[in-house]
């Protein structure tokens, strides 16, 4: 079921922040967190997360170990739990779902906890888990999560990319251009004021090219093209959407996120 469009309209204010961009968390320095880290992986962890909150998960859980899921969740009454599990964009043996938006359903999901394994998606969370704020974001988040960050006084925030096995994704810097270019729209600052590295400003001249041809970058892309392969382009269309679900995905402890 396609999510409602929704609009975007955020009045002006001061904003004093350095934000910064990583495309994969390999780049990530070592060290110091930031006030706020956030992990995109659009393609599509992020984006199943923010669907499942949509649909009434009340928690997501994060493994990057397949074994360890399934040991930890084991502990759960099977009516109450959710194993989702995947590996080369492919659903994992002994998972109840794959890592698809449209696997979830206030039918499918509603109460119950999301025990969840990706390729790429969890391992960035933990590279972040350690910053005071962890969340998560997506295109069909965007204006969920600017409107976060206009509500919060951070002084650093890092737009983490989950990339794929290490390597560069197009749509997870589009998305973090989105989200910056959201920042300096609402606050009319520049990135003098508000870019904390040049791979932010690269960021949003990306966003800025193709912000009315997401689905066409999403084809483009090399996760997106190996989504094609598998003849998966419902998936495609729906991480491909921008401003559609008013869900933050926020870490309340290690590895668990909540709807905050």
């Amino acid at each position: 079921m396609a999510a409602k469009q929704i609009s975007v309209s955020l009045s002006p204010r001061f904003y004093p922040v350095k934000l910064s961009v990583y495309h994969t968390p390999e780049e990530v320095p070592d060290g110091k967190m930031p006030d706020c880290a956030i992990a995109i992986d659009v393609l599509r962890a992020t984006s199943t997360m923010a669907a499942a909150f949509n649909a009434g998960v009340e928690a997501v859980q994060v493994f990057s170990d397949i074994d360890q899921l399934l040991e930890v969740s084991a502990d759960w009454p099977a009516d109450k739990r959710l194993r989702a599990g995947e590996r080369g964009g492919q659903r994992v043996e002994g998972c109840d779902l794959g890592n698809s938006p449209l696997d979830h359903s206030p039918e499918q999901s509603a109460s119950k906890r999301l025990f969840m394994t990706t390729t790429n998606g969890t391992r960035c969370l933990e590279r972040i888990q350690a910053a005071p704020t962890v969340l998560t974001a997506a295109l069909t988040t965007r204006h969920a999560v600017v409107e976060y960050l206009l509500g919060h006084s951070f002084d650093t925030v890092w737009l983490v990319g989950s990339g794929w096995e290490g390597t560069y994704s197009l749509e997870d810097t589009v998305c973090a251009g989105a989200i910056v270019h959201g920042i300096i729209a609402s606050t009319h600052q520049t990135f003098k004021e508000l870019a904390g590295n040049d791979a932010a400003i690269a960021s949003v001249s990306l966003y800025l090219q193709w912000q009315d041809q997401l689905l066409d970058l999403m084809h483009y892309a090399s996760h997106g093209q190996r989504l094609l392969r598998l003849n998966n382009t419902a998936d495609l269309q729906y991480c491909a959407q921008l401003d559609v679900l008013r869900v933050v995905p926020i870490q309340q402890s290690p590895g668990v996120l909540v709807s905050g």
